[in-house]
């Protein structure tokens, strides 16, 4: 095995200017098999974080507002709360919180104007991954503040006159009474357009609320181990009835995308992708076999030789089949340095995925994959032309 492919090395060096141009295809197919793999890795990841804003990071659960079932009445918010505080303390979960919608007005320079509150806890940062553009989320800290705590989107920002942070630029709110806040994040511009929105504290949101908004209840997120998503569901499900009584119905889901599927909406383009890259593979390999024939003609005085020397049928087809792999093995090499280097350059993953939060190493899977995409193509590119070589015959070869 080692003869053949020292001789496989030789052969390679000596036909190298032929090949290697023959090569430049194979090359390219390893690298677009490879860097689809790995895009798609990225792509994946920039869906997986984006839905995880939505709906939260797997696996959220919601309570969502119990209600009498004969009168439709809701739950006492202190009941409610108390309960929560003690699935939180009973379970030890980390990220958990309440979370509700209401609408305020904000004072401009040109006037007031409408804005969405989202009245939030400061676990829903982390649950939601919420990217901000400048300063930073809410703390435990930011609870305890005289004037609220607002993070708002670009667009208000933007008509605020994009203060600095560093300042602590306070905006006037109006709710039931007014009240000063102090922005303290900024959230990413909205590529569909202005979006007027602020996140709040529950907190601060109370100095602000409309009685009949207060007396609202909010839906609570918990964010739990995915493989305990089912038990804590039914036990969150079962003491909430419990401290209510009997009559109230008590709906507890799953709202992260796992809860709903897990098909990859990546998947058709990724397989017209590696389509394409199989067929310039292919294409690569016809070039190689033409290639690799016309040597064998060229080599029947040598294989005659070898034969009449006592060289067997087997090692004639490995020696010959093995000039086509080692090719194709550097060419593979190549193409996979090729993929990484375009793949992780961060000119490619701003494109693919702007705003990424967890970095993406280029997966193992996408070099194993064009590595043995080159060895395949080697040795059916070989194959043809060993199989031609077995066939020489020794007096025939010696005449020729």
């Amino acid at each position: 095995m080692i003869g053949a492919f020292v001789e496989a090395w030789a052969e390679f060096r000596v036909h190298r200017a032929r090949v290697l141009l023959s090569l430049v295809g194979v090359a390219i197919a390893v690298a677009a098999l490879s860097g689809v793999v790995g895009v798609g890795a990225i792509a994946t990841q920039a869906q997986t974080e984006q839905l995880e804003r939505g709906g939260g990071r797997p696996a959220t659960l919601v309570l969502s507002p119990p209600y009498k079932m004969e009168t439709g009445k809701q739950a006492d918010p202190a009941t409610l709360a108390a309960v929560f505080d003690q699935i939180v303390e009973r379970y030890a979960i980390t990220y958990a919180g309440a979370v509700t919608w209401s609408d305020a007005r904000i004072q401009y320079a040109d006037g007031t104007d409408g804005v969405t509150l989202t009245v939030v806890s400061p676990a829903y940062g982390p649950m939601h991954r919420i990217q901000l553009a400048e300063g930073s989320w809410f703390t435990a800290r930011d609870a305890q503040r005289l004037s609220p705590a607002l993070v708002v989107s670009d667009a208000v920002w933007q008509r605020l006159g994009a203060p600095g942070l560093a300042t602590n630029p306070t905006v006037t709110v109006y709710g039931a009474q007014s009240t000063t806040a102090v922005i303290v994040g900024v959230l990413p511009p909205d590529p569909y357009g202005p979006n007027y929105q602020a996140y709040i504290l529950s907190s601060g949101y109370a100095a602000i609320a409309q009685p009949s908004q207060a007396a609202a209840l909010p839906m609570y997120e918990f964010w739990v181990p995915l493989d305990l998503a089912d038990v804590l569901m039914e036990r969150i499900r079962a003491e909430v009835g419990s401290a209510l009584g009997d009559g109230w119905v008590v709906d507890v889901q799953r709202q992260d995308y796992l809860a709903w599927g897990t098909s990859d909406p990546l998947e058709p383009i990724r397989i017209v992708l590696l389509a394409i890259a199989g067929l310039i593979l292919f294409l690569g390999a016809l070039s190689l076999v033409n290639i690799a024939l016309v040597t064998v003609r060229q080599r029947v005085r040598e294989i005659g030789i070898r034969r009449a020397f006592g060289a067997t049928a087997p090692r004639v087809f490995l020696a010959v089949m093995l000039e086509s792999v080692v090719a194709t093995v550097i060419a593979g090499v190549l193409g996979v340095v090729l993929a990484v280097v375009l793949v992780q350059s961060e000119w490619v993953r701003g494109y693919i995925a702007p705003g990424l939060e967890d970095s993406v190493p280029f997966p193992a899977e996408a070099a194993l994959v064009g590595f043995l995409a080159a060895v395949a193509v080697g040795a059916l590119a070989g194959l043809l032309p060993a199989l031609v070589a077995v066939r020489v015959k020794v007096i025939d070869a010696i005449r020729y």
